[in-house]
């Protein structure tokens, strides 16, 4: 068994882990297995009840959304820090969890750019196209979009602040702490990293339905093995944020088309 505990990064042309043989005889420290543990069942297991109760509401109010934003930003946050404490007690460096420009700021910067523009432009064509095929708006996906995205100004502002958080935080925790976790304990295999935190990624958007959590498990895939290339979180945050930015904003009134058009 691995673990990652060393202060000085192994930089590679593909990641800046730092990865040292384990100390501990049960293969990981109990706060990594609880970390594990929590996102691995607690979370989608609490986020699809959540979902449900929402769902079979007639709708939802200014106040149920508003408080659905105010407690994920400080979940999110209360998470990322104590993973950021407890990895940092363990001698985890921030380039062991991307927490930098990675190995090339030109490279990490194009890497960026162009990742934002490949899911900006996916954003744009799939909810452009959603009026022209009604049947899709009536899915889960859909239908939890119209429950819980801003419908005002007020909303909107608060839904920013939810985006900025999910984006630094959900990267932070997938990409920069289990990406490494489980290529540390895989023998450090780089592969079993992306897929275990793609894995990860997926499992916890369990609330999204089935074809949600597919969508995530591969939008994983490629964060996870951007960070790996650039050594840097900071392409899949940005392109993160773009993702959700554009699907609430722009997602529930491409709905309510594709609805109205199917009468």
């Amino acid at each position: 068994m691995w673990n990652f505990l060393s202060r000085d990064p192994l930089r590679s042309s593909s990641a800046c882990y730092s990865l040292t043989k384990v100390v501990s005889s049960f293969g990981m420290y109990w706060d990594y297995w609880l970390v594990t543990l929590f996102f691995g069942i607690a979370v989608p297991i609490l986020g699809r009840r959540r979902i449900r109760k929402l769902l079979a509401l007639p709708d939802t109010t200014k106040s149920d959304r508003l408080r659905l934003y105010t407690s994920t930003i400080i979940f999110q946050w209360i998470a990322a820090m104590f993973i950021y404490v407890r990895s940092g007690k363990h001698g985890l460096s921030a380039s062991t969890l991307g927490l930098t420009y990675g190995i090339a700021w030109p490279r990490t910067a194009g890497v960026a750019i162009l990742l934002s523009t490949l899911v900006i432009a996916n954003q744009l064509l799939s909810l452009r196209a959603l009026p022209q095929h009604p049947e899709a708006a009536k899915g889960h996906l859909q239908q939890v979009a119209l429950k819980i995205f801003p419908r005002d100004a007020g909303e909107r502002a608060m839904f920013f602040v939810l985006v900025v958080t999910v984006a630094v935080c959900e990267e932070f925790i997938f990409r920069g702490f289990f990406q490494p976790l489980f290529t540390a304990l895989a023998g450090v295999s780089l592969a079993v990293g992306i897929l275990g935190s793609a894995v990860m990624f997926g499992v916890s958007h369990l609330y999204q339905g089935r074809r949600g959590l597919i969508t995530t498990f591969v939008i994983g895939l490629l964060f996870s093995g951007v960070t790996a290339w650039t050594g840097s979180l900071l392409p899949s945050v940005v392109a993160h944020f773009f993702t959700d930015i554009l699907a609430g904003f722009v997602a529930p009134r491409k709905i309510r088309e594709a609805l109205n058009s199917s009468g």
